[in-house]
C-alpha cells in the first residue's frame, strides 16, 4: 500500500524550494525513463489501473497501480513493482492478487505502449512528525511516442515510508516555508498517468 502526497510548483518557484535547510543535504540523482500500457480499447484504464516499465539506471521495474483513493493530493493506493525483462510483462510473477494477475494476463497480449514519461528524480529521505518520508522532487517531460505532444512534468511527492500519515501534510506546510520567502505547492490529484492518458487522447 503507497500513501502519498503529490504536489505541484512553479519552475520559477523551484530555486527557492531548494534553499530550504530540509533540502540542504545532498540528495540522490536518478533519471527514470517510463512507459504506460493499456488495450486499444483502454481496458486499463476503465478499470483505473496503471501498468508502466521504468528503466531506473540499467534496471528495469515492472510496476502495477491500482487507482485507490486521492483527496487534497493526498492517495492511498496498491502498487506492486519488481525487476523486469523489458516487454515480458510478468504479472503472474508481480501481482499478489490472484484475480487481478489472472485478469493482466489476459489482457498482456493486446496491451500497447501508449505514452511516456522522462524525468529527473532528486530523492531526500526526511524524518519529521514521527514519520520517514521520502521526498521525490520529479523534473522531465511527458510525451507521446511518434508525436509532437508533450508537456513539461514538475512535481513534489512526499511518500510516507512509515510513521503517521498526517506527518505528510505537516512536512509539506513546513516546506513552503523557505529562508528566501513562501512556496506555493498545490495539493494535486492528477497522477503521471492521468496526465499521460489525457496528453494521449490528444492524439486519437
Amino acid at each position: 500500500m503507497e500513501t502519498e502526497l503529490k504536489l505541484s510548483l512553479s519552475a520559477p518557484e523551484l530555486p527557492r524550494l531548494l534553499t530550504h535547510p530540509m533540502l540542504a543535504t545532498s540528495a540522490d540523482t536518478q533519471r527514470l525513463l517510463n512507459t504506460y500500457f493499456d488495450t486499444p480499447d483502454l481496458a486499463l484504464q476503465q478499470r483505473r489501473i496503471a501498468v508502466r516499465e521504468r528503466l531506473a539506471g540499467d534496471q528495469w521495474l515492472l510496476t502495477v497501480k491500482t487507482a485507490g483513493h486521492s483527496q487534497s493530493g493526498l492517495s492511498r493506493r496498491q502498487e506492486w513493482e519488481a525487476p523486469t525483462t523489458p516487454r515480458a510483462l510478468q504479472f503472474d510473477t508481480l501481482v499478489d492478487d490472484a484475480e487481478l494477475a489472472t485478469e493482466l494476463l489476459a489482457m498482456r497480449p493486446r496491451l500497447k505502449a501508449l505514452f511516456c514519461t522522462d524525468f529527473e528524480r532528486q530523492r531526500w529521505v526526511i524524518a519529521h512528525a514521527g514519520a520517514q518520508i521520502e521526498v521525490a522532487l520529479d523534473q522531465g517531460r511527458i510525451h507521446v511516442p511518434g508525436t509532437d505532444l508533450r508537456e513539461p512534468l514538475l512535481e513534489l511527492e512526499l511518500e510516507l515510508l512509515s510513521g503517521p500519515e498526517d506527518a505528510l501534510m505537516a512536512l509539506a506546510d513546513v516546506l513552503r516555508q523557505t529562508p528566501q520567502g513562501p512556496v506555493t505547492l498545490v495539493p494535486s490529484d492528477s497522477s503521471k498517468a492521468q496526465r499521460g492518458m489525457a496528453l494521449w487522447s490528444r492524439s486519437r
